[in-house]
């Protein structure tokens, strides 16, 4: 990728430093409990803080990243970050960590907005989303490998966290800073658009990451406890379902919008349910890493193509923002619910509970995709139902459409306006004649005429 302003990898660097706190969950929850003696719901408890934080800064700064501008709160976010997970690492006692976690979850939480807006604005947010999927589930998957063999109690998955911020710090440099009210000032303004919509897909997107999250938050205790394996095989199988889930993400980002978004995203939900049931369910190496694997191959997936429906939504990014802080608060509670599931009962009634509401969620986040964006996007058409046309949004984002206006379209219209605008200024310079006057009437046709 081009290393100039406007590409897209510091948007994914970005991405996976604050993505990377969830990703990480099952361990940081896992080792929380092991080695700080917590109980599985006091560990997941603590986990839930961190994405509560996370998501609060995000509702915190919805709508409000084009105004800052993203390089000032991406480096905000990235340094609370490092010194919250870092303090997190260091701490010893219950109390500090936990405010470590909920500084460093702040910061996740900021950064992981600023990505959020950065890739509405730019002309194909689902290859962008895909990328940043892409980057934060390889580091996952090498830190699974590792962490394992290292030991160093809860403090090590903290400290790679921290490290990760730290390292993305110099890729902020590349991301545009303040801008002035002249250059905020856009044509898509005022209330949100497609609110209904909007609404649902924000809903959808709370219960559907609870229930996928409730699952990973307790996935390593699954193959501890019931699956009977050890910490370093318990890795190798995360590790091999995030690779897998390279897999998936990279086929979502080639297959792009020519399935639409419906299709992806309801058949991947049912797909989910089913790897949620047999994964909870798993009593040997097998069954649990099948489980896993196909969850983890499906679930980014499907995300994908949600943070890309958000995104299309509204230019802004004002409803990627708030879809996803939704999403964070889901993410957040799914820890401590599938904590309080399991110890009640038991793991398989957990998944069963999980996979049900996930079909439950399924139906009206696919119709979402269906009425404001299922269908392929093609060259020419208006780049999502009751949107802004496709080159009025080109144009905001500096981008170049080349779409032809559609019949019956608010460009159209515009662009008929000016031909009859320049049709009349043609016939008054011809009744004119070669008079003194011609030259203030041609100056006025071409002006007329941009």
């Amino acid at each position: 990728m081009s290393s100039r302003p406007g590409a897209a990898w510091p948007l994914v660097a970005v991405f996976t430093a604050g993505y990377l706190a969830s990703y990480l969950l099952p361990t940081v929850v896992g080792r929380l409990s092991a080695h700080l003696g917590l109980s599985p719901a006091q560990a997941g408890l603590v986990g839930s803080a961190l994405l509560l934080s996370s998501a609060g800064a995000g509702f915190a700064l919805a709508g409000r990243v084009e105004r800052l501008g993203a390089r000032t709160p991406a480096r905000a976010g990235l340094a609370l970050a490092a010194v919250g997970y870092g303090c997190a690492a260091l701490a010893g006692s219950v109390p500090l960590v936990v405010l470590g976690v909920m500084v460093g979850g702040f910061g996740s939480g900021t950064a992981t907005a600023v990505a959020a807006s950065g890739i509405a604005a730019r002309r194909d947010p689902h290859r962008t989303s895909s990328l940043g999927l892409l980057t934060v589930s390889a580091t996952a998957g090498v830190l699974y490998l590792t962490i394992p063999h290292l030991g160093g109690g809860h403090r090590l998955p903290f400290a790679a966290i921290a490290l990760v911020a730290l390292l993305v710090w110099p890729a902020t440099a590349r991301l545009d800073g303040a801008r002035t009210a002249e250059e905020t000032s856009s044509p898509i303004t005022g209330r949100l658009p497609h609110r209904r919509s909007g609404l649902v897909l924000a809903g959808g997107m709370l219960v559907w990451s609870m229930a996928q999250n409730a699952l990973w938050g307790v996935s390593s205790r699954i193959g501890l406890d019931q699956a009977g394996l050890s910490e370093v095989t318990v890795g190798a199988v995360f590790a091999a379902a995030l690779g897998a889930g390279l897999l998936g993400v990279t086929g979502a980002g080639l297959l792009g919008a020519r399935l639409g978004r419906a299709v992806p995203i309801g058949l991947g939900t049912v797909v989910i349910a089913a790897s949620i049931v047999l994964s909870s369910s798993a009593r040997d190496l097998g069954s649990f890493a099948t489980g896993e694997i196909m969850w983890n191959t499906v679930y980014p997936v499907v995300l994908s193509y949600l943070i890309g429906l958000a995104a299309s939504l509204d230019i802004r990014g004002r409803w990627a923002v708030l879809a996803g802080s939704a999403s964070s608060v889901g993410v957040a509670c799914g820890p401590l619910l599938g904590s309080v599931l399991s110890e009640e009962a038991g793991y398989p009634a957990m998944g069963l509970i999980l996979g049900a509401a996930t079909l439950l969620v399924a139906a009206p986040v696919t119709a979402v995709a269906l009425h404001t964006g299922g269908r392929p996007l093609v060259p020419g058409s208006v780049r999502r139902r009751g949107g802004a046309p496709a080159a009025l949004l080109a144009a905001t984002t500096g981008g170049l459409s080349g779409a032809v206006p559609k019949l019956g379209s608010p460009e159209q219209a515009v662009t008929e306006l000016r031909v009859r605008r320049r049709r009349l200024v043609r016939s008054a310079i011809r009744t004119a004649g070669p008079d003194g006057g011609s030259g203030q009437s041609n100056a006025y046709a071409s002006t007329s005429a941009r």
